[in-house]
């Protein structure tokens, strides 16, 4: 009976003894160190003067080398796949619209700090050019569609005016270009309030303009509806196209009548009518009688 005893008791001495070898050893292993997490960062694609709204061909990603600093805009490890498109371009669209507050180089980062955003007290201050204005102009959203629109692009200003008091069905509508290629600052978000039970919110774009460009648009504005127009930031030969002043009607825009849209609108007028005037009956004095003699 006494020999069970002891051997139980050295069955689990062994046990423990055993279990202490494993864990020994165990912790003797060279533990696998964790690959570094590589990080992009979100740089200048070009050399960018100060004021430049940025947009998508201006930045870029590169792979960081080094510490991050504090401001640095980082792309999430998970970001570069396919399935994490949204939030890449979530990231990036952190800095579009924004005015660099001062110049930067190729391959230089893009900091937080370095960047205005509009709303910001002193965007427009920093965006404007010099002796630059910046007008802010209500448009309607289902009129101009202003969602195609983002700070940098350029447009063109368009008048639309309806004539009353009975003018000919041709010339009753007439729209023209007020103002050309002008520079686009900021675009609101559309206002989700209704306003006087109607269902077409605007939206603000302010655009950056002349002294002579922003009392045109002033005077357009009491005149008839504006809408906006986008072009193209280049001209035929490459260049940026520069404001002008409208109406431009010496580069060949003219205005556009009613009839000159929709034909039809001539044959529906009424045929004009041949007013024959009547001519006065004339007097005929033969002796001391007058006769009335109408004309034939």
């Amino acid at each position: 009976m006494s020999a069970m005893p002891a051997k139980t008791i050295l069955t689990a001495l062994f046990l423990i003894s055993l279990g202490v070898l494993v864990v020994l050893g165990l912790r003797a292993l060279p533990r696998q160190v964790a690959p570094a997490v590589k990080h992009d960062i979100l740089v200048a694609n070009s050399a960018l003067p100060s004021g430049t709204l940025l947009r998508t061909k201006d930045v870029r990603w590169q792979p960081l080398t080094g510490t991050a600093e504090p401001d640095q805009i980082l792309r999430s490890p998970d970001a570069g796949g396919a399935a994490n498109l949204e939030l890449d371009q979530q990231t990036r669209a952190e800095v579009y619209g924004a005015a660099l507050r001062a110049g930067v180089t190729v391959g230089d980062p893009i900091r937080r700090g370095a960047i205005v955003k509009p709303g910001d007290r002193d965007f427009l201050r920093i965006v404007l050019s010099p002796l630059a204005r910046a007008i802010a102009i209500p448009v309607a959203t289902g009129g101009a569609s202003t969602g195609l629109l983002y700070p940098g692009d350029r447009v063109d200003v368009i008048l639309t005016q309806t004539f009353k008091n009975d003018p000919p069905l041709t010339r009753r509508s007439v729209s023209e270009t007020v103002v050309e290629s002008l520079r686009v600052l900021a675009v609101d978000a559309p206002d989700t309030k209704p306003s006087s039970g109607t269902a077409n919110f605007g939206r603000t774009v302010t655009l950056e303009v002349t002294p002579e460009q922003a009392e045109k648009i002033n005077v357009a504005a009491e005149l008839g509806k504006l809408s906006l127009t986008l072009r193209s930031v280049s001209g035929t030969d490459g260049a940026a196209v520069a404001s002008t002043s409208g109406p431009v009607r010496g580069t060949g825009v003219k205005p556009t009548w009613a009839g000159d849209v929709s034909p039809a609108l001539g044959d529906a007028m009424p045929p004009n009518k041949v007013i024959v005037a009547e001519q006065p009956p004339v007097e005929v004095i033969h002796g001391t009688k007058a006769v009335a003699v109408k004309p034939q």
